[in-house]
């Protein structure tokens, strides 16, 4: 028996990294999985699909209001209901706020915040019909205390930790729960196109001397979705190696 026997997760941003890694993990645990994309790993479809359980995936544009209402119906009518949402499309456009462009902050709140709305606003009917789920969105430590030459992207983050909170206590009468993951610093594609010395300036700062992995996020996903936190809602759990405690 799986954790998420019988349910259907949909994963925003689970072509690769965290998000792919969050798909697998949920896979692994019996759930039929939908995940968006701007552009759709194949790779990633079938290595999902290996587990045996219903894989869909959609290509769409989470920052797009109508798109992402006309991409929830879609798989509802594809896979019947959808019991868990995770918020993981993100990019970044780092800049000091002295030479940031309209354009950085623009892309990044509406990737970032505005597609975690969209999707919120879309599949909270579909659970509250169902009379119940679990909405997990990925913020990030510096939304909760900000980093030079993020502004944007810390900006997006703290907004999505105030929209959980808010969602928590709306849809907690209709049994939905909802959490944030604030990770650290996770070895990906996006740190791995720092310089090694900011890298290892990163790592010396953390207490458990590591980067964190896409599969350490996806754990925590796992416990926040599953019926293992079913009295924790309104929460963000870090997920950072003790880097922000």
């Amino acid at each position: 028996m799986g954790l998420l026997d019988g349910k259907v997760a949909l994963i925003t941003g689970a072509s690769r990294g965290i998000g792919k890694a969050i798909a697998m993990r949920f896979a692994a645990e019996g759930a039929d999985i939908a995940f968006t994309d701007i552009a759709i790993s194949e790779d990633t479809v079938h290595e999902l699909e290996a587990f045996g359980h219903r894989v869909k995936a959609y290509a769409s544009n989470a920052a797009k209001f109508d798109e992402t209402h006309a991409v929830v119906e879609q798989i509802v009518a594809d896979l019947g209901r959808i019991d868990i949402l995770v918020n993981n499309a993100g990019i970044t456009r780092d800049g000091l706020m002295l030479r940031m462009e309209e354009s950085q902050w623009d892309a990044v709140i509406g990737v970032n915040l505005k597609s975690a709305f969209n999707f919120i606003h879309a599949v909270t009917p579909v659970m509250s019909r169902q009379k119940g789920g679990s909405i997990i969105s990925m913020s990030s430590v510096v939304g909760k205390h900000g980093n030079a030459g993020q502004a944007n992207y810390a900006a997006s983050k703290a907004g999505m930790i105030g929209l959980t909170k808010s969602i928590a206590k709306e849809m907690g009468p209709r049994h939905i729960r909802a959490n944030c993951i604030a990770p650290g610093f996770i070895i990906s594609d996006m740190t791995a196109a720092l310089p090694d010395e900011v890298r290892a300036e990163w790592i010396k700062n953390i207490p458990l001397r590591r980067g964190g992995t896409p599969e350490d996020v996806a754990n925590v996903a796992l416990f926040l979705a599953s019926d293992l936190s079913s009295y924790v809602s309104g929460q963000v759990i870090n997920c950072c190696g003790a880097m922000d405690c």
